[in-house]
């Protein structure tokens, strides 16, 4: 007799075993839940929010949800497709996110995400926020205007590169990532182009120099496949590939 431990997304059973969160299982079973903050290859933080789910009636982040036996999850019904699309036309109007004229676009998450959510527009009236742009570092760029606060790149340069170069200060709508150096600006940390951190951002606020604009629009990551087919262990391997060797656009 099996004694698999199984829970229901959507209808569907998906196996999972002790300790795995119900985002973990479900794209281990190849069932994509829509998320920004969340990378396979790190601790989860439930920060975007924009994995919620539905569990008995309660709206719950999957990304740091235990999975247990018999649970039934609503990932796509209209109520929580609604919930995400809101949250992710805040995300649009709260920094200054203008698709066509950035480098990101065609292989930025937060960009895919909205379009697989079908969010086609801001809805929010815009905050346009002015935010300056950190290039004083040789290799690499910081978009300030087009962080989502995430805190993948805290985390990452934290617990993997183990530099701490960023950090996140300020509370609620003030809230901003800054780095740790005496003045404030890239150069003067220990930030490299092969770090972990800045490979991760789901936006793009972290690029680096010097090349730009390299794959042709129609032929980047998202252009190719939606990002619930291309799944995060491809994504965040070609990447960091890609990153790498100086193309932003993958």
């Amino acid at each position: 007799m099996s004694t698999e431990k199984t829970f229901r997304l959507d209808g569907k059973a998906i196996p999972f075993e002790d300790g795995e969160t119900v985002m973990d299982a479900a794209l281990k079973a190849g069932e994509y839940i829509p998320h920004l903050c969340h990378n396979p290859d790190f601790e989860p933080h439930g920060s975007c929010r924009i994995c919620v789910v539905d569990v008995n009636g309660r709206h719950q982040c999957s990304c740091t949800l235990p999975a247990s036996e018999g649970m039934d999850v609503d990932n796509s019904s209209e109520a929580i497709t609604n919930k995400r699309r809101t949250l992710l036309q805040m995300l649009f109007v709260e920094g200054n996110h203008v698709c066509p004229a950035c480098e990101k676009s065609g292989a930025c998450q937060l960009q895919a995400v909205a379009y697989q959510t079908g969010m086609l527009n801001p809805h929010f009236t815009h905050f346009f926020p002015k935010r300056s742009i950190d290039a004083s570092h040789p290799d690499i760029v910081f978009y300030f205007n087009r962080c989502i606060l995430c805190g993948l790149c805290v985390r990452v340069s934290r617990d993997v590169d183990k530099k701490a170069v960023f950090s996140l200060s300020g509370r609620g709508h003030r809230t901003r990532i800054i780095f740790n150096s005496p003045s404030g600006k890239a150069v003067d940390t220990e930030l490299a182009i092969t770090d972990k951190a800045v490979s991760v951002c789901p936006t793009g606020a972290i690029l680096p120099k010097h090349h730009g604009y390299e794959t042709p629009v129609g032929e980047r990551l998202y252009d190719c496949l939606p990002i619930s087919v291309v799944g995060d262990a491809a994504k965040h391997h070609t990447a960091k590939k890609h990153f790498l060797n100086g193309d932003p656009d993958e």
